[in-house]
């Protein structure tokens, strides 16, 4: 594919994720999302999903994915393995200020052939937080040289809605803690089922991240 053409597959697909990715205004403890995989390196195809990395709040990263998950599920635009995946929001990555770091190795990004670096280089900030986001990338110190944040020309704004603000509210404190523990416990299942990860996945969580690259 041509280099203009490329741009232009990027710009029709973007505006389509831009459109869908304010969902997340409804998504509990989401703070910032930020536009991952083949689109992030500009190796996407007609057929590519949206591939997101997004920031939660402490303690409640167990929580935003599944809200996440429910929310887009019911709306159909979550991207599923093995079905058609065109333009639905693939939700691979969550992290809370203390994952923010990506752990090692750094070594190629299966899929498409590209370094953990190109993926982290090329990340696209959306929506949310931005001092979360400039966060983010200062905690990614492992990359030469650093990223530094810099508002994208197809920045949305803040992650907020009345329906979020209340139930953040409702799962504060005991009964958030409770939650996030009985998400966490049934949800771990799930990450351990191949059928549901592939071969050969880089899956990785604990208590502020959730790393599902499928085989």
């Amino acid at each position: 594919m041509l280099f203009c053409e490329m741009n232009e597959l990027f710009d029709r697909k973007f505006e389509i994720f831009q459109k869908r990715v304010k969902l997340f205004r409804y998504v509990p403890f989401a703070e910032f999302v930020m536009l991952a995989g083949s689109m992030a390196v500009s190796r996407m195809n007609e057929e590519s999903d949206f591939d997101v990395l997004v920031g939660a709040r402490e303690k409640r990263v167990w929580t935003t994915w599944f809200l996440s998950t429910l929310i887009f599920q019911l709306r159909g635009w979550r991207e599923h393995p093995g079905v058609r995946k065109m333009n639905r929001i693939a939700l691979t990555h969550f992290v809370s200020k203390n994952g923010y770091r990506l752990g090692p190795p750094y070594d190629n990004y299966r899929e498409g052939g590209y370094t953990w670096e190109d993926l982290y280089r090329g990340l696209v900030p959306a929506i949310g937080d931005e001092n979360a986001m400039a966060l983010f990338f200062r905690a990614n110190d492992w990359m030469n040289p650093p990223r530094y944040y810099i508002r994208h020309v197809g920045y949305i704004g803040e992650l907020t809605s009345f329906p979020k603000r209340v139930i953040e509210k409702f799962l504060t404190g005991k009964i958030g803690d409770m939650t996030e523990a009985f998400f966490r416990k049934r949800l771990e299942n799930r990450l351990e089922n191949p059928k549901k990860i592939g071969i050969n996945p880089r899956v990785r969580y604990d208590d502020s991240r959730i790393e599902i690259y499928r085989g």
